[in-house]
C-alpha cells in the first residue's frame, strides 16, 4: 500500500503524544520565533497534523486555526482539544489555497515541517501573503534540506566514519521515504534551501531571520549521529 498523512495518521498522532524528541524540539524551535505572549494575535498553523503546535500557540494566548489537508489529522487534533482544551480551532484545507481563511485575516502564519509536503510552494506562499495583514509575519521549520535530500543515508559500516551522506542535492521533487518508521514515507517535497529563499521575495517578503539550531539533548540521546548536524531550518519572513 502506498503510504498517505491519511493512512499514517493513526500512527502519526500516537507517536506524537507518547513523546517524540524530534517533534518536541521541532516544535520548541519554532516556537522560539514568536512572541511569547500572543494574546490579541490571530494565528494561521498551516499544515498543523494532529495539533502539537497549534495548542502551544493557543496556549500563549493566540486566537489560532489550524488547517491540514488530512481530515483523519485534522480527527485527531480535535480529539485531543476536546480532552484538554486550549482554545484552538481546526478545519481541514489545502495549503496551496487556504481556502477557508478570508483575505489579511491573520496577523502570523506558522508553519511547522508542512510546507516541504505542499506540491506547489509558490502557491502556498500567496495563499499565506493573501492571509497575512500587512507586516503580518510568516515563521516556518523546514527539514534541512542539505542533510534530507534524496537518498541521504547514516553512514558508519566498518569501512567509513559514522555521519550522514548526502543524496542528490539537486534533485528537486516528490520523493518518498523507504523507512517504515519515519513519517517521510508519506512522502515529501525536496527543494534546495535557495529555492525557498526565492519564493519568498518574489511574493513580497522580507526574510528577517534565518536559523540553523543544533539539536538539543533530547534528540541526540534518541539519535547520536544527529549531534553534529541540524536537523531543521527555521525561517521567519515580513509581509511587504
Amino acid at each position: 500500500m502506498t503510504e498517505t498523512w491519511d493512512t499514517i495518521a493513526d500512527w502519526y498522532a500516537e507517536r506524537v503524544r507518547t513523546g517524540s524528541a524530534m517533534h518536541e524540539f521541532a516544535r520548541d524551535v519554532l516556537l522560539d520565533g514568536l512572541p511569547a505572549d500572543l494574546h490579541g494575535q490571530r494565528i494561521l498553523d498551516l499544515g498543523c497534523g494532529e495539533g502539537l503546535i497549534t495548542r502551544a500557540l493557543a496556549l500563549r494566548g493566540g486566537s489560532v486555526v489550524g488547517i491540514d489537508p488530512s481530515p483523519r489529522m485534522i480527527g485527531h487534533a480535535q480529539t485531543a482539544e476536546q480532552a484538554s482544551p486550549s482554545g484552538a480551532l481546526y478545519a481541514v484545507d489545502d495549503g496551496a489555497s487556504l481556502a477557508t481563511v478570508a483575505a489579511g485575516s491573520v496577523e502570523w502564519v506558522t508553519a511547522g515541517l508542512s510546507l516541504n509536503n505542499v506540491p506547489d510552494l509558490a502557491a502556498a506562499i500567496r495563499a499565506v501573503r493573501r492571509i497575512l495583514v500587512p507586516g503580518g509575519r510568516l515563521v516556518f521549520t523546514i527539514p534541512h534540506p542539505c542533510f534530507e535530500a534524496p537518498h541521504a543515508r547514516w553512514s558508519g559500516g566498518t569501512d567509513e566514519p559514522p555521519g550522514r551522506v548526502v543524496g542528490n542535492y539537486f534533485a528537486e521533487g516528490f520523493w518518498r521515504s523507504v523507512n517504515p518508521d519515519g513519517a517521510r514515507r508519506a512522502g515529501n517535497q525536496h527543494r534546495m534551501l535557495s529555492t525557498y529563499v526565492t519564493s519568498l521575495v518574489e511574493h513580497g517578503f522580507v526574510i528577517d531571520s534565518v536559523a540553523e539550531p543544533a539539536p538539543d539533548a533530547r534528540v541526540v540521546g534518541e539519535h547520536p549521529l544527529r549531534a553534529g548536524l541540524p536537523p531543521f531550518l527555521l525561517v521567519s519572513g515580513l509581509r511587504s
